[in-house]
């Protein structure tokens, strides 16, 4: 009876057969899809990727040119801190051509082509720094602008676009047919050419920080431009160049795979240095901002450096008591990434004199910026509705005049007044419409034209002050 049972287990009916055969087509499919959807291999065209590369290495002629205006453009869209202007340097610059070839000599072991794309990008990096260098040197707009500091010092996020830029510049430069919008993009997004003007920049006014900080920038998107084509390369499993000599083509080999080596373990520190950096940065913005918090005092200003991991804040107001500071302390130390960090709180109380040393102007200034750009607006809007309310005054003013008394104590003044009549007069600037109250008298025959005059400017201020308007018309009738 057990024997029967275990027969009845294993027995498959044909529809599981069928049902088996569905399930492994479907699966099949699947994996051909993403297959075919990511495949690059099949629809890569190598020898003439190689050739396209290496005609872009050579520098000199039309392409020298083209870098120098290039350069220029993008320089005076630095200078007026224009963003459409520096993207349109950057779609004629020549400057992608040597670090693609870099990255590609070392993955196929060609030394010729590698000491070619070297000099030719020292040369290029040297003429795009003196241009830029000569125009800030003549330019009478010296200030710095946002698109400037931008460009001083590099961040996680340029890392990031370098890779990600370089990996999608190889790849559409290996399709068949090369993706030309691509590229063009990429030489956007990767913003070679701004940190070279930047360095021109720097030294022009004398700020070597600004040209040293912005010269990193230019090399880390350099490196992992070149980084990325080495790795593209080697997957698309580019053919090597063979060397007659096998001691050759060994050392060859060697030193092309020293040189990626010397490439790439500097790119992993220095990536994970600055991803270390902007994690410090962000996790103290954060910490400050819902940590450092007492009612009565308010944050002006915070400070961070990650190398000495020293956050100093600002506050102004209430004096916050030292059991509260040292709660955030406590907070801190449990903070990811913030540890080890420092926190020293300057508040607006210190007799000590460090704070007023600490609080610099730059920070005064900045403060007082912030104030005044936040409540611009809402004073404007305060001015507005004092004025319309003060019309609005006036109109009610007019509108409620004691015209039969009003007359009465004229005429006890004036007794040589024939005539005296009020009326409204709305008047627009097409900007600004009012209402304006005007007079209308009429003196005797013998009054002289000086007195009337004297009279009419004595009549005005007393109207004035009894009607208490600010405007007023006082008119002869003819």
């Amino acid at each position: 009876m057990s024997e029967q049972q275990n027969n009845e287990k294993v027995h498959v009916t044909p529809n599981d057969e069928e049902f088996e055969k569905v399930k492994l087509n479907t699966w099949e499919s699947i994996k051909k899809f993403f297959k075919e959807l990511f495949d690059i291999r099949s629809d890569s065209d190598r020898d003439a990727t190689i050739e396209a590369v290496k005609k872009d290495i050579p520098f000199k002629g039309h392409t020298a040119w083209i870098l120098i205006f290039s350069i220029f453009v993008a320089s005076i869209g630095l200078n007026v801190s224009s963003t459409a202007v520096v993207i349109g340097a950057m779609l004629i610059s020549p400057l992608m051509g040597p670090i693609v070839g870099i990255g590609l000599s070392v993955a196929i072991n060609d030394v010729e082509t590698l000491r070619r794309s070297m000099i030719n990008l020292g040369i290029m990096v040297f003429l795009s720094v003196i241009t830029a260098f000569l125009y800030f040197k003549l330019s009478p707009l010296t200030e710095e602008t946002p698109e400037l500091v931008a460009r001083t010092y590099p961040t996680i996020l340029d890392v990031l676009v370098a890779i990600f830029g370089g990996l999608g510049l190889i790849i559409a430069k290996t399709k068949s047919g090369t993706i030309a919008s691509v590229i063009f993009g990429v030489a956007i997004a990767t913003a070679l050419m701004p940190p070279l003007c930047t360095v021109g920049y720097g030294l022009a006014i004398g700020n070597f920080q600004y040209a040293g900080g912005a010269l990193y920038l230019f090399s880390i998107n350099a490196v992992f431009i070149a980084l990325s084509t080495f790795i593209v390369s080697k997957l698309l499993r580019f053919p090597l160049v063979r060397y007659a000599n096998s001691k050759k083509r060994k050392r060859i080999a060697q030193i092309a795979s020293l040189i990626a080596l010397i490439v790439m373990v500097p790119s992993v520190i220095l990536f994970i240095n600055l991803l270390d950096q902007q994690l410090f940065e962000n996790k103290t913005k954060e910490f400050v901002k819902s940590i450092i918090t007492y009612e009565g005092a308010e944050v002006v200003k915070f400070t961070q450096d990650y190398k000495s991991k020293n956050i100093e804040v600002y506050l102004i107001g209430r004096p916050v008591p030292q059991n509260k500071i040292n709660e955030w302390l406590v907070e801190m130390e449990k903070t990811e990434m913030l540890e080890e960090a420092n926190l020293r709180i300057y508040q607006g109380t210190d007799q000590t004199g460090e704070m007023a040393a600490k609080l610099s102007s730059e920070v005064k200034a900045g403060i007082l910026e912030d104030l005044y750009v936040k409540n611009e607006q809402m004073i404007k809007d305060k001015n507005s509705r004092i004025d319309f309310l003060e019309n609005e005054i006036a109109k009610l003013r007019i509108k409620n005049v004691p015209f039969e008394e009003l007359s009465k104590e004229v005429k006890a003044i004036y007794q040589d007044m024939d005539q005296f009549s009020f009326s409204k007069r709305i008047t627009t600037n097409f900007e600004k419409t009012d209402t304006l109250p005007v007079v209308y008298v009429s003196w005797d025959k013998t009054v002289s034209l000086k007195e009337k005059k004297e009279k009419n400017t004595a009549l005005f201020n007393w109207l004035k002050i009894k009607m208490k308007v600010d405007t007023l018309v006082v008119q002869e009738t003819p």
